[in-house]
């Protein structure tokens, strides 16, 4: 992790903090790393984009191999389709309410679209929505494998895909998200394992109806490394591009694989043993908790221990590290999704920091 401080030291005259600093060539070969793994196992990528928000990012991942990409929501959909994307899926459960009928439609017509849906009235609602263009938009049915989160019973999904099929929509696929494996090292593989199971009975029902399941996702970052079952044709990670600390501990990714940190500077230093950065929950948001912290200072044992707003609270471990009042840190964020919803723009480096570019995220603000 020496890389980041060194980085940051060569910008520090260059940025105003609180800043998201991106080394781009981690970040890079963090994009080819996932993409080798996907080609050595016969998948296809479609990263989820969710993470970084940002046009040119995904432009590498499809460079890089990626089949298409992932959104969470119709707005970054939209960003992305309207950059030159065309080959977009919303792994999320649509519900077609207010204008978002005819921003389904009108993407649906512009790209190939695929959509989440895991019921009944959903699959209703969005056929009505299409109307006569029902035939260009290809449903996903999402089934849960333990996150427990959306998703119906992987028995259900050949129900769903025949009532889509009914309603002239286009039914694919199956998806499913391993949200359980993040909990610990330990519960990677497990969750894996449970998507596995999800995925082949979601197929065989789909069988079952008569209707043949060529697209069978598989997402989460912390997993991805045991996204490998015969049954599965693509993975949708996302916070592979950057990762962060949580990943880190997950053992998903090293610390040497870390591509963003926010840089914060120390404003005040009166309480003992401690100092107050301008990173807060505006930055950093609020992921973490007491025992973990909400960031940490890489190359030390520093863990932020309270935010406000606008304040990052740093007790100071014993020892030489003992930062004074102007100087500029580095903070590895616990999550990287939130943080990144927080800025206009990247600043872009290397590991030197002798480059300085910004990107924007372009999508950021865009939640419908």
């Amino acid at each position: 992790m020496n890389r980041i401080q060194g980085a940051l030291n060569a910008l520090v005259e260059r940025v105003d903090t609180p800043a998201p600093i991106v080394l781009a060539d981690v970040m890079q070969d963090n994009i080819d790393r996932m993409q080798g793994f996907a080609d050595r196992q016969g998948l296809n990528v479609r990263p989820h984009v969710k993470t970084h928000k940002c046009v040119e990012i995904g432009r590498r991942q499809v460079k890089a191999g990626a089949v298409g990409i992932t959104a969470g929501n119709v707005g970054e959909a939209e960003v992305f389709a309207a950059a030159g994307f065309d080959d977009i899926f919303i792994a999320y459960p649509i519900w077609p309410s207010g204008t978002k009928g005819l921003r389904i439609r009108k993407l649906a017509v512009t790209t190939r679209l695929r959509v989440g849906v895991d019921n009944f009235a959903a699959i209703d609602a969005l056929a009505d929505a299409m109307g006569s263009e029902a035939e260009r938009l290809q449903v996903v049915i999402e089934v849960d494998c333990g996150a427990r989160r959306s998703g119906a019973p992987p028995e259900f999904a050949g129900e769903l895909a025949a009532a889509a099929r009914r309603r002239g929509l286009v039914p694919v696929g199956v998806f499913t998200y391993p949200g359980h494996g993040s909990a610990s090292p330990d519960s990677r593989q497990r969750a894996a394992m449970d998507q596995e199971a999800a995925l082949t009975t979601a197929v065989r029902s789909f069988s079952a109806a008569g209707i043949s399941a060529d697209v069978v996702s598989a997402g989460s970052t912390p997993t991805v490394e045991y996204s490998t079952g015969n049954v599965i044709t693509e993975i949708r990670p996302g916070e592979y591009v950057f990762n962060d600390l949580n990943n880190a501990r997950l053992g998903a990714c090293t610390e040497d694989q870390i591509a963003l940190f926010v840089a914060g500077t120390v404003v005040s230093d009166w309480v003992p043993d401690q100092v107050i950065l301008d990173v807060g929950t505006k930055a950093l948001s609020r992921e973490g908790n007491p025992q973990i912290g909400y960031g940490a200072v890489p190359g030390t044992s520093a863990v932020l221990s309270k935010l406000n707003e606008y304040h990052g609270f740093l007790p100071l471990p014993a020892g030489d590290f003992q930062p004074g009042v102007g100087t500029v840190l580095p903070i590895v964020p616990n999550h990287v999704c939130p943080v990144v919803v927080n800025f206009e723009e990247y600043i872009v480096t290397d590991s030197t920091g002798t480059s300085l570019e910004r990107w924007r995220v372009d999508a950021r603000g865009f939640l419908s």
